[in-house]
């Protein structure tokens, strides 16, 4: 038998000897035995997750990929908020890098929404990451590699550990299987695909070749999802018979035609391959960056945007399986956008002793009706712009914030009061869910939020968005056969075939 034994199974061997972070400040850990990854879509999100691996000692990012070089017009939380990070991130006497990189200005998003505009693409991100690593004097760092095609650095970077996966959701499946497909761990921003075909090929392949999977979601790991349940399973509320759930998405534009007119495609940036598996269309700014969530070739709406985070923790908490019908109500609709409201309604069937569940889903400010009675900071909930989840039961009811913080229960009871919410507790763009991906990488159990755990969640609100799309169709759903058994019309939407040559 061969004795030797790989660098990953020996970092899976001593994985759980490094002495942890809070104990040490920042341990050592030897290049030779450190995580290295790569991010494919170096937008918002995936500049600000990156960001928050760089400080993980057991972490080295060695590579970016975007199809854009780099722009100054990514939508922003805040004021030059990526740079700030950056700086923060890099410590004292970098309080003035890259001043070219600082923001242009501000867009109008909407009529309710503007965002400031900041750095995004492959280069931006390449100089971070190698500041950062200059500024901690990683003399052991080799630099990051820039690329513009995934599969160029699927190939390249033949000691890549794993990936996480940042881009428009209609490339996340592409990018997934083919990383999988080389053994990489994935790491994949929500939501987890833009189909259910897709999602269902993510899991088989995530079974098929063990590499560790997961998705920056957290909400099943919380303490305020372990709360809520441990409630719920001690009777607080009897048995649970609805569930409410309402966001103020859109923050982009829903409720659009496609634009007429046909702009240049900016310097630096690949649009055919920005398309990918999408169909061919004339560059235009009403598709990015940002803006693609509300158009059904790139995005999945507000829907797929923040039910991830939600239904992964009501889909813990209530032990669902996939909906058996879903139905939607929606504002105007129109043939390749999201609408700007709805109201989805999804029914699950009874489980392990549980009646049968019903949930609505409320997006564009549109919310249940309000319960009498409620305190009234509770009944800020309900306001204009507010987010929030009710599970309603034969005996009461829980009312919490969209992510289930700070839950309230009706009547009120001093069993069942919640702790002060704790500094720090939120888990920001890090949290429970990397933490899993990453210990699993290194030989620990499945994250919470890996593919195989996380497909029937994602097949529930993809429902969820395909009803929105026919809005009054009652569409029946056959998990195991894996048809809407009430609409033909509808089954077009559960797998698109992707553009070749990024079919999987």
């Amino acid at each position: 038998m061969d004795q030797k034994l790989s660098r990953r199974a020996m970092l899976g061997a001593a994985a759980f000897t490094i002495v942890p972070r809070h104990v040490l400040g920042r341990p050592f850990v030897a290049p030779s035995d450190r995580i290295t990854l790569a991010t494919i879509g170096l937008g918002r999100q995936g500049q600000a997750v990156t960001m928050s691996l760089l400080p993980r000692p057991e972490v080295q990012v060695v590579a970016v990929c975007d199809v854009n070089r780099g722009s100054k017009d990514y939508m922003e939380y805040g004021d030059n908020a990526l740079l700030k990070q950056a700086r923060s991130l890099m410590g004292a006497g970098y309080e003035k890098w890259a001043e070219d990189l600082a923001t242009p200005g501000r867009v109008q998003l909407t009529r309710e929404f503007s965002s400031s505009l900041g750095m995004g693409g492959r280069e931006p991100a390449r100089r971070v990451i190698e500041a950062y690593y200059s500024a901690k004097k990683e003399s052991a760092y080799k630099g990051c590699s820039a690329y513009a095609d995934y599969r160029e650095l699927l190939e390249k970077e033949k000691d890549l550990d794993g990936v996480y996966i940042a881009t428009p959701d209609h490339w996340h499946a592409t990018i997934a299987v083919a990383a999988m497909r080389k053994k990489k761990a994935v790491l994949c921003q929500k939501p987890m695909a833009h189909s259910i075909g897709e999602a269902r090929r993510m899991a088989a392949v995530a079974r098929e070749t063990k590499v560790a999977t997961g998705l920056p979601v957290n909400n099943p790991s919380t303490e305020n999802t372990k709360l809520i349940a441990s409630w719920i399973a001690d009777g607080a509320i009897g048995q649970v018979r609805e569930v409410h759930n309402w966001s103020s998405r859109p923050y982009w534009p829903q409720g659009v035609d496609r634009p007429r007119d046909v702009q240049p495609v900016p310097d630096g940036l690949d649009w055919d391959m920005w398309l990918g598996p999408a169909p061919e269309r004339p560059f235009h700014h009403a598709y990015l960056p940002f803006v693609w969530r509300g158009w059904y070739d790139f995005g999945c709406g507000s829907f797929g945007d923040m039910g991830c985070y939600s239904f992964a923790g009501v889909f813990k908490i209530l032990d669902l399986a996939p909906p058996l019908i879903v139905e939607a109500s929606s504002s105007e609709s129109f043939d390749e956008t999201y609408p700007k409201s709805s109201i989805v309604h999804l029914d699950f069937p009874a489980k392990s002793g549980r009646g049968p569940v019903h949930m609505a889903w409320y997006d564009g400010f549109l919310k249940p009706t309000r319960p009498p009675g409620l305190a009234p900071a509770d009944a800020k909930r309900f306001a204009h712009g507010e987010e929030g989840i009710m599970y309603v039961g034969d005996k009461g009811l829980i009312l919490a914030g969209f992510n289930g913080d700070q839950p309230k229960l009706y009547p009120e009871s001093k069993k069942y009061t919640a702790p002060p919410p704790r500094r720090g507790g939120g888990g920001g763009e890090g949290g429970p869910a990397i933490d899993q991906w990453l210990a699993a990488i290194k030989g620990g159990p499945a994250s919470l939020t890996s593919f195989e755990v996380q497909s029937p969640v994602t097949e529930a609100f993809l429902l969820g968005c395909i009803s929105q799309r026919l809005p009054g169709e009652r569409l029946e759903w056959d998990t195991t056969a894996g048809r809407i058994t009430s609409s033909e019309k509808a089954n077009k939407y559960l797998d698109p075939a992707a553009r070749s040559p990024y079919r999987v």
